[in-house]
């Protein structure tokens, strides 16, 4: 199964989430490919690498190259394609190129056989290259903060992204479901108010292919903490700190997963429109 992260709107915590959905994943026994698709690479020194592959995703998007382009983690059952693009060129070329919207999703299809799960990050803006990413996937996480500007972005640019590409649907090639999580929830009222704003005035209840979650990720030093050491969050907070109300790490990402991938957790009944791991 395929997950890409993405939103029109940068800074938003993208590559926390495609970083500790594939640490949890893993240490559910699953095997897990990141792909550093943003041309900012955050998400490529996210985990230490024990093993580096002389390629990248530019390789692989331009020279469809996909025997020299895996780099290992030091997580079992992560590997990872780094992101290896400093110029930023492959947006134009892939803006050029007659299949460039398309290239990915079918050279993931060589890795169907050795993963269980791709997870894909995505550059903070529009191009090519995001359109790619989402067409590959077959379901979007799409990060919230709570705040107004953000959810007005998320209905300005986000969706309106997602309905642009629904033409490919011609070519049998369907716009993935979309799951917005809020994200950075702290503990004020005015946040409380706000992610109950987004909630039940904004459109999420009219469109069938999106969903916004009940899972709801807190603002904690943990996750930046957890990133410094480069160690996924649910292993460096696995219990909520006393006198703390807000969940720990481990039960955030195990509620995000639970809902989000029902079958990868024994128990779970929940589904996101038929997904299934």
């Amino acid at each position: 199964m395929r997950i890409t992260v993405v939103s029109t709107k940068g800074g938003v915590g993208k590559t926390t989430i495609a970083a500790n959905l594939a640490g949890f994943l893993a240490d559910l026994g699953k095997r897990v490919l990141l792909v550093d698709a943003d041309v900012q690479p955050a998400l490529s020194s996210y985990y230490p690498i024990r093993c580096e592959s002389s390629g990248g995703v530019f390789q692989l998007l331009i020279g469809g190259d996909t025997e020299n382009v895996i780099s290992r983690t030091v997580l079992p059952h992560v590997d990872l394609i780094v992101s290896n693009d400093p110029t930023g060129q492959l947006p134009n070329l892939l803006l050029h190129a007659p299949d460039g919207r398309t290239r990915l999703r079918y050279l993931l299809d060589r890795f169907d056989d050795s993963y269980d799960f791709v997870v894909i990050d995505t550059p903070g803006s529009l191009s090519a290259l995001q359109d790619a990413a989402v067409l590959a996937a077959d379901l979007l996480i799409s990060p919230l903060p709570p705040e107004m500007l953000s959810a007005r972005e998320f209905s300005r640019g986000t969706i309106a992204m997602l309905e642009r590409l629904r033409p490919m649907e011609r070519m049998r090639i369907p716009v993935p479901p979309l799951a917005a999580v809020l994200n950075r929830i702290d503990r004020t009222r005015n946040a409380a108010e706000i992610a109950s704003t987004v909630r039940n005035e904004l459109f999420f209840g009219s469109a069938s292919q999106i969903r916004l979650l009940e899972t709801a990720i807190p603002n904690l030093v943990a996750y930046r903490e957890a990133a410094t050491l480069g160690i996924p969050v649910h292993l460096y907070e696995p219990r909520r700190p006393a006198g703390r109300t807000s969940p720990s790490a481990l039960e955030t990402m195990e509620s995000l997963v639970r809902e989000l991938l029902p079958a990868t957790i024994p128990g779970a009944s929940r589904s996101f429109d038929g997904v299934a791991a």
